[in-house]
């Protein structure tokens, strides 16, 4: 049985126009059905809107992917909830002025995605400088059609 994921690794077999510059590989499409195909497109943009909205402290693209239930877990194993992330991004206590997200890997369950990725950034909050890399993951379900984010936990690397 083919476990339904593709690896999104460094490069383009996706349109560049796709992740803005990123470089992204997938699987060979034969192992992947094309609903597949479509949903790892769909996640992918989702992932490149989520970078942008985060670079431009976007709380709308927030308040309409964040589930209500959503739930991150921050580096220092802080819970933050959809309101906790409204709140950071329309106060402007978060600053993103750089993030390059790499090895990105997007495998699809049904109605789940489930994100992994590197993001090198720059950034401060509450004028504390947070720049580094790290590695999160990143749940999205499909309700009713809609994409939305359940899930979110970043960790530092090395």
């Amino acid at each position: 049985m083919i476990n339904k994921c593709a690896l999104l690794l460094l490069s383009g077999l996706l349109s560049a126009s796709l992740l803005a510059g990123q470089r992204v590989a997938i699987r060979p499409a034969s192992q992947l059905a094309a609903a597949d195909q479509d949903v790892i497109r769909q996640i992918v943009d989702l992932e490149r809107q989520s970078k942008e909205a985060s670079l431009h402290r976007d709380a709308d693209f927030c308040q309409r992917t964040l589930a209500e239930d959503y739930v991150g877990i921050t580096p220092l194993g802080q819970v933050a909830t959809k309101q906790d992330v409204l709140r950071a991004r329309r106060s402007g206590q978060l600053r993103y002025e750089t993030m390059d997200v790499t090895e990105m890997v997007v495998r699809v369950y049904g109605d789940t995605a489930v994100v992994t990725a590197r993001a090198d950034v720059k950034g401060h909050q509450l004028g504390e400088d947070f720049s580094g890399p790290y590695r999160y993951t990143r749940v999205w379900i499909r309700r009713a059609g809609h994409w939305e984010t359940v899930s979110y936990q970043a960790t530092v690397t090395q």
